[in-house]
């Protein structure tokens, strides 16, 4: 038992202890809801984090939910979120486009695209190129005129390619150099390279690369 000061019996410490731990469990939940409020506010004002936060994302015409960090780049939620390893991470510092996909049918560097920024856009990444087991033509042409050789920077430079394909189907070899030129390939596989994306380009041959134009 606990006396006051008078010597008059006062509560017993179980029942001290459990008023107490009672008030600290009530503070606790009173902060979090407190926080939530703040958290649901700071939403509300266009504020998110910094703890993970369930965004959705578009991703090759698919409506997808994930809970992300709010620091966290596009490529990183592509590749270890949703399994989409097509993508690939090379610089991690937008210097060598390997990790280059559409956002609404424009080329960007995923690696220096923060995930929530890609809310409300199209996300394509080089899985959404084909239909089914159909690989997209600019896909096919690589394969066909061997335009790789360690595979690492294909993705990007497909992605770029078919971009610039769609906007203008009658791309020149300098069209196609200029789609490219942010793009490394440090096995040199850029001859094929122009030759598979002229191979598509309607009214162009392959021939350019080999006279030189």
């Amino acid at each position: 038992m606990i006396k006051d000061p008078s010597g008059a019996l006062g509560v017993t410490r179980r029942v001290f202890m459990k008023s107490g731990g009672a008030s600290a469990v009530g503070a606790m939940l009173s902060g979090v809801a407190h926080a939530a409020r703040e958290g649901a506010d700071a939403e509300a004002d266009g504020v998110l984090g910094p703890g993970a936060v369930p965004v959705r994302l578009s991703v090759n015409g698919r409506d997808i939910p994930v809970r992300i960090d709010p620091a966290t780049t596009l490529v990183e939620v592509i590749r270890n979120d949703l399994g989409l390893t097509g993508t690939k991470i090379g610089c991690d510092r937008g210097a060598c486009s390997a990790c280059t996909v559409w956002l609404d049918g424009e080329p960007a560097a995923s690696c220096m695209t923060l995930a929530l920024d890609a809310r409300g856009r199209k996300i394509t990444t080089i899985e959404g190129l084909a239909e089914g087991n159909k690989l997209h033509p600019v896909q096919q042409a690589f394969v066909d005129h061997d335009a790789l050789q360690c595979g690492f920077c294909t993705p990007g430079m497909v992605m770029s390619c078919a971009a610039l394909l769609n906007r203008k189907p009658d791309a020149s070899l300098d069209d196609v150099k200029s789609a490219i030129s942010g793009h490394l390939c440090r096995c040199g596989a850029y001859p094929n390279i122009f030759k598979a994306a002229l191979a598509v380009a309607v009214g162009k041959q392959a021939r350019q690369v080999n006279d030189g134009r």
